[in-house]
C-alpha cells in the first residue's frame, strides 16, 4: 500500500473507430478480462471502467463504444457515450488500427478499412475542437515495416491533435507498459477513487450479461447480425455460496432464434457453457446459468437495457 500523500488517481478515456481493438488495451492495462472481445465491431456498448495500478498512480479506463456514424437510436446512444467519456477524462488515448489504415490508402483495402479510415478523420476533427490532452496509439503493429509505421506516425502527427505517439500491440503486449506509464503520470494528485485490488467498476449483472453476448457474437457472428442482446433479468445468492443466474437473449426477428438456438439446442448450450466457465472463475464461485431465447423487434427502444448499460435513451 502506497502512502497517501503520493497518490495519483484520474481518468483515461480510450477512443478509436470500431474494431481499433480498445477492450483489448483495457484488458492488458488491467490485467483482467473487464471488457467483452469478439471479431465483431461495436461490441462494447457502455463505458466499462477498468481500474490499472502503475506505481502510486490509480489509472481509470473508460473503454468507450467505438466512434461512428450514427444511424439508429442505439447507435446514437453509443456515440453520445464515447463522446462523454472522452470529454470527462483527465487524457484521452485514440486507438487506430494501423493495418487498416494503411489498407485503407491502398488497392487492397476492403470496405471495412476505407470506414475505418473515413471513422478516424471524423474522430480527429472532433478532437481538435476540444483541446483535451491526447495521445495517438497505433495498435496491431505485429509484422508491419517501421519504415512504414513511422511515415503514418509522421502523417497523423501532423494534424496537431497529438502530443505524443506510441505505437503497440495490445494483443501481444509490445509498447502497452510505456503507455501505462504515460497515462500514470496524467494522473491528478489525489487519493485512488477505487480499492487497489478492484480491476472494474462494472455492475455483475453487468459483466455477467455482456460475458454471454460475447459468446453469441463469438459462436454465431457470420449468421447473426448486431441485432442481439443479452439481459441478466435474475441473479441469486444461494446458500451454498454459488450464485443461480438467469438471462434472456434478444434478437429482432423469429428467423434468428433458431441461429442462437442450434440443432437441438447444441448452439445455445454451447453459449451458456462457455459463459457459465468464464462466470465462474471472474466470480470464483460456482455460477448456475439459464438462458432464455425471446424475439422482440423493438428490443433496441428498451428503456430498461438502455439503463442497463449506462446509455442515455433520449439522445
Amino acid at each position: 500500500m502506497t502512502d497517501i500523500e503520493n497518490q495519483r488517481a484520474g481518468f483515461a478515456a480510450i477512443i478509436g473507430a470500431p474494431n481499433a481493438g480498445k477492450s483489448t488495451l483495457v484488458n492488458r492495462l488491467t490485467g483482467s478480462k473487464v471488457s467483452i472481445v469478439t471479431q465483431k465491431v461495436q461490441t462494447t456498448r457502455f463505458p466499462v471502467r477498468g481500474i490499472a495500478m502503475e506505481g502510486d498512480a490509480q489509472i481509470v479506463l473508460v473503454d468507450t463504444p467505438g466512434i461512428f456514424t450514427p444511424r439508429r437510436r442505439l447507435d446514437r446512444a453509443m456515440v453520445a457515450s464515447a463522446w462523454g467519456g472522452a470529454e470527462d477524462a483527465d487524457i484521452v488515448v485514440h486507438l487506430i488500427d494501423a493495418q487498416s489504415h494503411i489498407n485503407a490508402e491502398s488497392r487492397e483495402g476492403t470496405a471495412a478499412d476505407r470506414r475505418s479510415a473515413e471513422d478516424t478523420e471524423t474522430i480527429i476533427a472532433n478532437l481538435q475542437a476540444t483541446g483535451t490532452k491526447v495521445v495517438l496509439a497505433l495498435n496491431k503493429i505485429d509484422g508491419m515495416r517501421r519504415d512504414t509505421l513511422l511515415a503514418l506516425s509522421q502523417k497523423l502527427f501532423e494534424s496537431g491533435v497529438y502530443s505524443e505517439v506510441y505505437m503497440i500491440s495490445a494483443a501481444n503486449g509490445d509498447g502497452v507498459e510505456d503507455l501505462k506509464q504515460r497515462l500514470a503520470l496524467s494522473m491528478p494528485k489525489g487519493p485512488w477513487l477505487y480499492p487497489e485490488d478492484q480491476a472494474a467498476d462494472v455492475p455483475v449483472r453487468v459483466l455477467a450479461a455482456e460475458i454471454t453476448r460475447e459468446k453469441v457474437y463469438l459462436r454465431v457472428h457470420e449468421e447473426l447480425p448486431y441485432s442481439a442482446a443479452v439481459e441478466t433479468t435474475s441473479f441469486e445468492d444461494r446458500a451454498d455460496g454459488s450464485a443461480r443466474i438467469e438471462q434472456t437473449i434478444y434478437v429482432e426477428r423469429e428467423s434468428q432464434r433458431p441461429i442462437v438456438l442450434g440443432k437441438g439446442g447444441q448452439t445455445l448450450k454451447w453459449i451458456g457453457q462457455k459463459a457459465r466457465e468464464e462466470l465462474n472463475e471472474i466470480l470464483g464461485r460456482q455460477v448456475h446459468l439459464f438462458l432464455t431465447v425471446k424475439v422482440d423487434p423493438k428490443w433496441q427502444d428498451s428503456r430498461a437495457l438502455y439503463a442497463q448499460f449506462g446509455l442515455d435513451f433520449d439522445v
